[in-house]
């Protein structure tokens, strides 16, 4: 009985043992992903901050030099250029997080005006949205083919917001003399117009300027392809 009960025993601390080996290794995989995920996820917003503000940056730097006045609002290119680029390198969140510090620091340096907002933010977030689908074409002209999609936000969503709603709350006269002389339907076609000359010019610009950076190397994919 003795000897029985000896034989046992080193069996049962081999096992005991090679499972307390097999969850101590389970447990340091698990902290060593968990650990690389983390840093990967704070890597990943450390550089998404560092292109927000470049992009931020760059729209406020042509700001004054590239908007014009269309119905008392001041259009600017350039949003919509810097929408198409952070809308793809960013996604839509953080691409709508810069239209809406261009916008802030336009109306501050008295180059934008309230409708810097609706004219910027929705571009923004479309091309950001519509590359969630776009990106998985393998040509490079349809995978980007979310930049020359900003009109949708800037011209059909934002003009329109401006129209009917920002413009009656701030009185905004230029625009509600417009509705009065013209119309609704024709006062909006004429706003859709104006702006879509700014967001077009952009859009096929940052459209463009994508597909070189992508030719030259110089682009990573959000998607990691």
């Amino acid at each position: 009985m003795d000897e029985a009960t000896s034989g046992v025993r080193p069996v049962r601390t081999r096992m005991t043992s090679r499972l307390l080996s097999d969850w101590l290794d389970k447990v340091s995989i698990g902290n060593i992903e968990r650990s690389t995920k983390m840093t990967t996820r704070k890597q990943s917003v450390a550089v998404r901050t560092a292109l927000a503000a470049a992009f931020t940056a760059l729209g406020v730097t042509v700001a004054p030099f590239t908007w014009f006045l269309f119905l008392g609002t001041k259009a600017f290119p350039g949003q919509h250029f810097v929408n198409s680029l952070a809308g793809i390198l960013l996604g839509p969140y953080w691409a709508s997080l810069v239209a809406l510090m261009v916008g802030v620091m336009r109306n501050i340096l008295g180059v934008g005006t309230i409708f810097a907002f609706p004219g910027g933010v929705p571009g923004a977030l479309v091309v950001g949205l519509a590359y969630e689908l776009t990106k998985r074409f393998r040509s490079r002209y349809l995978h980007y083919s979310a930049a020359l999609l900003e009109p949708v936000g800037t011209v059909i969503i934002g003009a329109t917001m401006s129209l009917f709603i920002v413009a009656p709350l701030i009185g905004w006269r230029p625009l509600l003399i417009s509705v009065e002389r013209y119309g609704v339907p024709l006062a909006l076609l004429i706003l859709w117009g104006g702006w879509a000359v700014s967001s077009v010019s952009g859009c096929f610009l940052g459209y463009f300027v994508v597909l070189g950076l992508d030719r030259v190397g110089l682009l990573v994919r959000r998607d990691g392809a």
